[in-house]
């Protein structure tokens, strides 16, 4: 009984062994610099990284319109039993979210907005230009950053408006792509590829 346990132990240490030996002499072989560990994750860094993706959809596509299409929206196609009344611009939708980030990622910072920012939602009337208003919206992402930094597992439910920090980041985040979906529609309807739908057909 002893020889036979002895055997099926010699026979694991030996499969492990040949398991782990690539990566060893992988490691080995990449020299010092390569054996640093990968940093721990946190809270802030989770969150962080998926406002990034959203912020990157986000832009992508609004830098994917052309200037003299900023101001398209569905309800000028007459589109038959359609009922886009009063929706937003394509400008609108990127105004709109940039405002909402400001609102809502300032209730994290304790930011004081600028009268006007938000203004039912439009944003400022006077940003008019492709170049004025992504750089409101990229703006408004870099005060979401700066919201997400301050995030750990003691303060994320800590009230933040009418919610709690973490509520506001996934409730901020959740809505950005809920106006992604519509921005997509809107280039489509204009014969324009998405660009993330451009990097998986290539």
């Amino acid at each position: 009984m002893k020889r036979t346990d002895s055997i099926i132990l010699s026979a694991v240490l030996m499969v492990c062994a040949l398991a782990l030996w690539p990566v060893g002499k992988q490691v080995a072989a990449a020299g010092p610099r390569q054996q640093t560990s990968q940093p721990t994750a946190t809270l802030a860094a989770s969150i962080d990284h998926q406002l990034s993706r959203v912020e990157k959809l986000i832009v992508d596509v609004a830098e994917a319109m052309p200037e003299e299409k900023f101001n398209f929206t569905p309800e000028s196609l007459k589109i038959p039993g359609s009922n886009y009344k009063g929706v937003f611009t394509f400008a609108g939708q990127i105004k709109h979210i940039a405002a909402s980030n400001y609102v809502l990622w300032s209730q994290v910072t304790g930011e004081k907005l600028a009268e006007g920012l938000f203004n039912d939602g439009h944003g400022p009337d006077n940003l008019k230009t492709k170049a004025e208003i992504i750089q409101f919206l990229k703006d408004s992402f870099a005060l979401g950053h700066k919201a997400t930094a301050t995030f750990t597992p003691e303060n994320m439910l800590r009230s933040a408006g009418k919610s709690t920090r973490i509520g506001t980041a996934t409730f901020v985040i959740a809505e950005s792509y809920n106006h992604y979906g519509q921005m997509v529609e809107y280039l489509r309807m204009n014969g324009i590829t998405p660009p993330a739908s451009r990097e998986k057909s290539e």
